[in-house]
């Protein structure tokens, strides 16, 4: 197969490398790629909402596959563009995507269908959000930009100040752009978070292994939200018994809910979870492969990627058996220092090989460039260092020591992950 990966960060990095395993794969594409991905697929520079543009450079390479892998093309209907040209691809399309491209819609149907989620209000106004978290005396309590918003839309707000600087930050100072032209105000749930990812082709739903993101940009889960600082895998908070019920209470209910909403989801979906004294309720969808998540999750996959992938397309889910290996996962991803706010880019790295790694783990590229043999950051996030191990101890240790190994001026990284509740 001829496969066209879309997208720039460490997801795709790491749903590169497992395509890479398959014996199915003849020539693996990227648009539009970045330094490291660039040592293991042909990077394509072509912006990555060019509809138009991927699909003519699908056709003329005979690309047997497009895989749509960031929300943003998703929303914007990039799987459809492929769809309508003949092209096999992977990811929903933009009617199904709106489960994460709108968190207005995503809670009106859970509250539809009876899926456990937190108490909310929608508001279009600034004012009478603040008005609503005023009256209520809410605090903390969180407040979400509706739209996309590069995973940094949501803000949890610890008092009824910070509550209305959220607020107006989003509505009025548009910090999000138009994402931000409606907000959700939430009940402040409490419980240990589990990620979730799932491939569903509509009608069944296949959970992967259980993660753990640590969200926020300091140790001890202190500082703004990031797009994610590090991961684990599996949650050790998410049972056995606690997976069955989120089977029946949210996965199984919410790819039923899709489709009888005429949006049948096809690709992968994401649970964001949190295991409440309640029981577990969905803090919010993503319409593809969460990142970090992916980077621990996809190392513990057995079952040929593509096969999977065919079988998604095809809605013959139900015939195929995905195995995934017993091992512990973890990953410490390494910043740019000032993320995620302001910090520079183009700073060159040292510690790497020729391919962009370090022994004893594999280091996935989230925002790096490859120059003239050398790399440099080109983003916020700029490497995600993952290992495996016997239990997550081990796959820490190894993953912390290839950090070590590597170094860039400014280099931020959060040295507790997988040690935070």
């Amino acid at each position: 197969m001829n496969v066209l990966m879309i997208g720039s960060g460490g997801r795709e990095h790491a749903l590169i490398k497992a395509i890479m395993k398959s014996p199915r794969l003849e020539k693996l594409y990227c648009a539009p790629g970045n330094g490291g991905i660039s040592r293991d697929a042909q990077c394509v520079d072509i912006p990555v909402m060019d509809k138009e543009k991927m699909v003519a450079f699908a056709r003329e390479n005979d690309i047997d596959l497009a895989f749509v892998a960031p929300d943003d093309p998703l929303a914007a209907g990039m799987v459809d563009a492929f769809e309508a040209a003949g092209i096999r691809a992977f990811g929903p399309n933009a009617a199904a995507a709106i489960i994460e491209a709108s968190k207005v819609f995503s809670k009106n149907l859970m509250k539809k269908y009876g899926i456990p989620t937190a108490k909310y209000e929608v508001f279009d106004s600034a004012d009478a959000a603040i008005d609503y978290i005023k009256s209520g005396n809410m605090s903390p309590v969180v407040v979400k930009a509706d739209g996309l918003a590069l995973g940094k839309g949501v803000i949890i707000a610890q008092s009824i100040d910070e509550a209305e600087k959220a607020v107006r930050s989003i509505m009025e100072e548009k910090k999000f752009g138009d994402s931000g032209n409606r907000v959700v105000i939430e009940e402040f749930l409490t419980g240990p978070e589990v990620s979730v990812l799932s491939f569903t082709d509509g009608k069944t739903v296949k959970p992967m292994v259980s993660s753990k993101d640590h969200k926020r940009a300091y140790d001890g889960d202190k500082g703004l939200n990031t797009g994610g600082m590090g991961t684990i895998s599996p949650n050790p908070y998410y049972t056995d018994e606690l997976a069955a019920e989120c089977m029946e209470k949210i996965f199984k209910p919410t790819v039923a809910a899709m489709a009888k909403e005429g949006r049948a989801f096809k690709g992968c979906l994401y649970f964001g979870l949190m295991m409440t004294p309640n029981g577990p309720k969905v803090i919010e969808y993503n319409a593809r492969f969460g990142d970090p998540e992916a980077q621990v999750v996809l190392p513990r996959l057995k079952t040929d990627i593509l096969d999977i992938i065919d079988a998604v397309i095809d809605e013959r889910l139900d015939e195929i058996e995905i195995e995934w290996s017993d091992e512990c996962s973890a990953c410490v991803v390494m910043a740019s220092g000032g993320y995620p706010e302001s910090y520079k880019k183009g700073i060159e790295m040292f510690g790497l090989d020729n391919g962009g790694q370090v022994d004893g783990a594999t280091v996935y590229h989230a925002g790096t460039r490859y120059e003239n043999g050398k790399f440099y950051t080109n983003g916020g996030r700029v490497l995600g260092v993952t290992a495996t191990g016997k239990t997550l101890d081990e796959a820490l240790d190894k993953a912390y020591g290839a950090v070590a190994k590597i170094s860039f001026e400014g280099a931020h990284y959060r040295r507790d992950i997988g040690r935070t509740k």
